[in-house]
């Protein structure tokens, strides 16, 4: 009884110990931490998202309890702009992409966008019940290698955006990458808001300072998220993408230039 009592003592004190000191440990029990997270609801939310199958309040429901996950995992989230959400229609929303956790933030900001959908890669459907909850929540799956059915499935569901009231959340980029910049943009998402006559909403996120993939590294550290204006596209034709496509970089790397910035000293820019 003894040997068993001074062993739960040991335990209690090197694995915090372990996890402070190791970064490789750190870097991984968090990550696995977050995974495991968001299969673990996913799994317990799929039987009440069966019983409306590719509704978009789905995620919602969801969102509620993965919204959580930041803390845990020693994020700090400041949000700016989010008057900006407020009587908004249908939109594409653009945003950058660092690192899968960008989804923490997304949760975050899910009640407020309501009715809002995804554009995902078709291989997260078969990420277990993460891919399952995410088809029953409507989320949009597309094959990056095969274009033109990838343009079929997105210019389907641009028909029903601004008729259901419907949002639609994608990450220009293509590619999540965490190099201190927002990489250039790809076309599809400024076609659908001209295509559907509604704005664009650039969403900001600060870069993840805190996180190196390379080194293993994920330490505790501020996220700014910054909802920027609207961008109507009303009157515009299929010769003004590129004008709205830079238009949209453009602003969006101010704004991450500036909030990165402000995260790293821990406080938000009024």
């Amino acid at each position: 009884m003894a040997i068993l009592l001074y062993a739960g003592v040991g335990l209690g004190i090197a694995v915090p110990l372990v996890f402070a000191l190791s970064r490789t440990v750190r870097y991984y029990a968090k990550l696995t931490f977050w995974y495991l997270g968001i299969t673990v609801t996913g799994l317990l939310f799929i039987p009440l998202m069966a019983l409306r199958p590719r509704h978009p309040h789905n995620l919602v429901a969801w969102s509620a309890v993965c919204k959580h996950f930041g803390f845990f995992i020693g994020q700090k989230y400041t949000f700016r702009g989010l008057h900006h959400l407020e009587n908004l229609g249908a939109c594409v929303v653009v945003a950058n992409h660092q690192h899968a956790i960008d989804g923490t933030g997304m949760n975050k900001l899910w009640a407020a966008l309501k009715r809002c959908t995804i554009v995902s890669k078709k291989e997260v459907l078969y990420a277990g019940p993460f891919g399952l909850g995410l088809w029953l929540g409507g989320v949009i799956f597309i094959d990056r290698l095969n274009s033109e059915k990838s343009r079929e499935a997105i210019n389907k569901v641009s028909t029903k955006l601004k008729r259901d009231d419907l949002k639609l959340w994608m990450f220009p980029e293509g590619t999540r990458r965490n190099t201190g910049e927002i990489h250039s943009f790809k076309k599809g998402a400024f076609h659908v808001a001209i295509a559907a006559g509604i704005p664009v909403l650039p969403i900001v996120y600060s870069q993840y300072y805190f996180m190196d993939e390379k080194q293993r590294r994920f330490d505790n550290g501020n996220i700014i998220i910054s909802i920027l204006p609207p961008i109507p596209t009303e009157g515009m034709t299929v010769s003004d993408v590129n004008d709205l496509m830079d238009q949209s970089h453009k602003l969006m790397s101010e704004e991450f230039s500036k909030i990165s910035a402000a995260a790293q000293v821990g406080k938000s820019l009024n």
